[in-house]
């Protein structure tokens, strides 16, 4: 060690201050202490890789034992029923694991046609199947699903209360179904619906027993309790679990346990949430707003309103009691009081990385209101498509880690579509180079 800086570390320690006899001895041991302070330095610095995330958990929830967690996944995924949160989830998984998703050439599987397996980018043959994780918008067709996904595939899906899929379908389309566009309210909808609906028009599937139309069944047909059997059992003959957007954590639970996936992988941040902005009295208003502005939908909705819509969409009802209760009998098997416990660890781990990656408090905001645009939600429909804000100065793992829970769904299949599909230079640019 040069002499100056010998001195200039002793006189920031005070050492030189002792007497000059002390000299020497005082030296050494500032020296000693100065080098087993580096040493610890490096040591510190080896067990903490600078790839290390700030959101990385020592816990990962309880044990679910020797299992090997599911790889090979299909998820239908339904409108306006919390799927693109789910859909999230999947893509992070999969990205951290580097498993190839099964995409579609745009953003959609076809939809609203049924499903055809020549839909899916880089698609090779039936029985050649080189897809781990399929999840994006289709038309449920299982002929053309089994000639992309492996034979050992874990299905699911979820449902809502039609009356709330209605309320979320009538503000997201409103001037996509054509149902919907005549209509000046959901409750004048609600009240005459045969007044709006004509099932020859495009775009009007949005309008009656959608998840009936997503799971590929004849959602226009008259509605029996046969009917409504027979499509439940179609249905859970591919299913092996259908989750309740109601019951979202809870739905998580049982997801986590169903893959034996590790607790962050099923915790996620309300994704694709639309703006609502209720009056005092708790009904919504339509107000004035100059000429080619987005007006907020009128979905408030009288009970008796919400009891004929149910009716309008009874294969729909049909399908969601029989799976809120299916959903329930699995609950009850896993046992409440050990759901519960689960439930507060899932949503104490939400608030942490809620803390450590979004400002606002975690609060979704306005798009326009997000800095980084490349991370603004799409706006469809006459509502604000809400989104996040990171947090400033994160580390580079925990941006990355945290921006695969924000990134919206659009973004981030551009994101594995360039990473599973990338571009090769022209020729022109690979003799430049």
């Amino acid at each position: 060690m040069p002499f100056k800086r010998r001195a200039r570390m002793l006189q920031w320690l005070g050492c030189t201050r002792l007497g000059p006899l002390w000299l020497w001895k005082a030296l050494l041991v500032c020296v000693a202490f100065a080098f087993a302070g580096q040493l610890l330095g490096v040591i510190f610095n080896k067990s903490l890789p600078s790839g290390r995330s700030a959101l990385s958990a020592p816990e990962q929830g309880p044990s679910l034992g020797s299992c090997q967690p599911h790889t090979h996944i299909m998820f239908l995924k339904t409108h306006k029923t919390a799927s693109s949160t789910v859909l999230n989830m999947l893509y992070r998984f999969g990205e951290g694991r580097g498993l190839r998703f099964a995409l579609p050439l745009g953003y959609q599987l076809g939809y609203p046609l049924p499903f055809n397996a020549h839909r899916v980018k880089g698609y090779r043959a039936p029985g050649e199947p080189s897809f781990h994780i399929m999840g994006n918008h289709m038309r449920f067709n299982r002929a053309e699903v089994e000639k992309v996904m492996p034979s050992d595939a874990f299905y699911f899906s979820i449902v809502r209360d039609p009356v709330a899929l209605a309320e979320s379908s009538f503000a997201y389309y409103k001037e996509v179904a054509p149902a919907f566009r005549k209509a000046r309210s959901l409750g004048e909808f609600a009240d005459n619906p045969h007044k709006f609906f004509d099932p020859r028009l495009r775009n009007n599937h949005y309008a009656r027993n959608l998840l009936w139309f997503d799971f590929g069944l004849d959602h226009n047909a008259n509605f029996s309790s046969a009917l409504a059997r027979h499509g439940v059992r179609v249905i859970q003959q591919v299913f092996t679990l259908v989750l309740v957007s109601e019951y979202f954590d809870q739905s998580m639970i049982l997801l986590r346990h169903a893959l034996c996936w590790p607790l962050d992988a099923v915790v996620s941040f309300s994704l694709n949430a639309r703006q609502q902005k209720p009056e005092p009295s708790g009904s919504w208003v339509i107000k004035a707003a100059p000429v080619h502005a987005k007006v907020m939908p009128n979905l408030s909705l009288t009970e008796e309103q919400r009891e004929k819509l149910r009716e309008w969409n009874a294969l729909d009802w049909a399908l969601y009691e029989a799976f809120n209760r299916t959903f329930w009998e699995r609950v009850h098997k896993f046992g409440s009081e050990r759901m519960q416990r689960e439930v507060g660890l899932l949503r104490a781990r939400r608030e942490e990385l809620a803390k450590v990656c979004l400002r606002d408090g975690g609060k979704p905001v306005e798009a326009q209101r997000i800095r980084d645009k490349t991370i603004r939600p799409f706006q469809s429909g006459v509502v604000k498509i809400l989104g996040y804000e990171l947090q400033p100065r994160l580390d580079n793992a925990t941006r990355t880690a945290c921006l695969r829970m924000i990134r919206p769904e659009i973004q981030y299949k551009d994101v594995l579509d360039a990473k599973q599909f990338p571009r090769s230079p022209s020729p022109r640019c690979a003799k430049c180079s």
